[in-house]
């Protein structure tokens, strides 16, 4: 793996969560259907049902395409994959819960799905023209407003989908563990009692008839005898430490082969920073605090790793999943796999999961314009605001690098079906 410096980079990262501890859209851990994998289905209009209107935030101006900055020079590649897995996302069933983040609404979806099945283009290989055509005939560009009711201009950042190099048993350097799970963990949805509270889940355990706390990463550790099945050994604890903070990535085993290592759920700890730790410890000072560094003091301090790692009392849980398209990496807090440079994280308090977006920003560190058709298709736990944004660079190091000194400023324009009014959520 590359290394990476934190000063400007990776340093936020390790102090303040990005995409990360996000539960999908799904009714149990491990239970995500691979909707993907299966072709477009469009249900007639009258089999949707109307849920309750779910209110947003910011407000919305309508503008022009020619408004876009960028948009003729956009590529448009993978779009069309994402988009048709988009629509998958859109038409499954609606609950309705509040427990859930807002989604886009179904119902003004359906007519653009339904045309997205007749136009006869090949998600692996549609044509930029054709796709670009479609999309101006179909939809309809809005500029996210904040509440003052000024352009919604705020921080994007970035992550990734890192590689460790892993065993399912736990031998030689293999000695970090991954876990499923707990059988134990308890998750409570505070929003199906209290409406002002949807979204919010607390995570917990059972003691006698109370629920407690659920532990913490130390007592995780200090309990052989108690702790969740391992899915994986990882041969470094940064490492194994680092994709935690991403949620999710892919461990390479000793045979050559790829397993990904999906976020499953968390113990509703609060995250805590490791590199915080260490430069309160006078370890190293903050401004150092890069993974190789990190990584380098470890090695010197063996007897202290465990230490240092249970400073974040925060513990992610993974489900094993197969890699069947390269292309796609995990899933995002909408249940659809997120494809490099086309999926992002989003506050749903402005933007509903499952709404293409245009996104207007620059590449890490540099002027250089970065202005693309997105998908909001994550959530996360540091991403908050009207156009605060999280840009998905895909897998590996060099998406790393990116994501790592991603620290921008960025426009958010979302799109809308045609004749369907402004952005609604559900």
């Amino acid at each position: 793996m590359k290394k990476i410096l934190f000063s400007a980079t990776l340093l936020g990262l390790l102090s303040a969560c990005s995409s990360v501890l996000v539960s999908p859209e799904v009714q149990a851990p491990g239970q995500v259907a691979d909707i993907a994998a299966l072709p477009l289905t469009v249900p007639a209009l009258e089999a949707i049902p109307e849920t309750p209107a779910r209110p947003l935030q910011g407000t919305f101006q309508q503008v022009s395409w020619t408004a876009l900055p960028g948009w003729q020079d956009d590529s448009l590649d993978h779009v069309w994959k994402a988009f048709i897995n988009n629509c998958k996302g859109l038409m499954r069933p609606v609950s309705g819960s509040l427990a859930q983040q807002a989604r886009a609404t179904p119902r003004v979806w359906q007519p653009v799905c339904a045309a997205a099945v007749q136009s006869g283009l090949d998600p692996e290989n549609a044509n930029t023209v054709a796709v670009r055509q479609f999309l101006e005939q179909q939809l309809q560009p809005w500029r996210l407003l904040d509440a003052a009711g000024k352009p919604a201009r705020n921080t994007v950042t970035g992550y990734y989908e890192p590689l460790v190099y892993a065993s399912r048993k736990r031998e030689g350097a293999y000695q970090w563990p991954l876990y499923a799970v707990p059988t134990d963990l308890l998750t409570i949805d505070l929003g199906s009692v209290y409406p002002e509270l949807a979204g919010k889940r607390v995570r917990g355990k059972l003691d006698g008839n109370r629920v407690v706390p659920y532990d913490t990463r130390a007592q995780i550790a200090a309990s052989p005898e108690r702790q969740p099945e391992v899915l994986a050994w990882v041969n470094d604890p940064v490492e194994a430490f680092f994709l935690q903070i991403q949620g999710s990535g892919r461990a390479q085993l000793p045979d050559g082969s790829m397993m990904r290592l999906a976020y499953a759920d968390h113990n509703g700890r609060p995250y805590a920073s490791i590199a915080t730790w260490l430069a309160n410890k006078g370890e190293m000072p903050l401004a150092k605090a890069s993974m190789s560094n990190i990584k380098a003091w470890a090695r010197s301090h063996p007897e202290r790793v465990q230490e240092m790692l249970n400073a974040n009392p925060a513990m992610v849980f993974f489900r094993e999943e197969a890699i069947v398209d390269p292309e796609l990496g995990p899933k995002g807090a909408y249940a659809i796999p997120l494809i490099g440079q086309r999926s992002v994280a989003v506050d749903t308090s402005y933007v509903p999961l499952g709404s293409p977006l245009y996104l207007v920003t620059t590449h890490p560190g540099s002027s250089r314009p970065l202005q693309r058709l997105v998908m909001a298709q994550d959530t996360g736990a540091a991403i908050k605001g009207p156009g605060r944004t999280d840009f998905y660079w895909g897998f590996g190091d060099e998406a790393g690098a990116e994501a790592g000194r991603m620290k921008q400023s960025g426009d958010t324009w979302v799109l809308w079906p045609k004749q369907a009014g402004a952005p609604t959520a559900r």
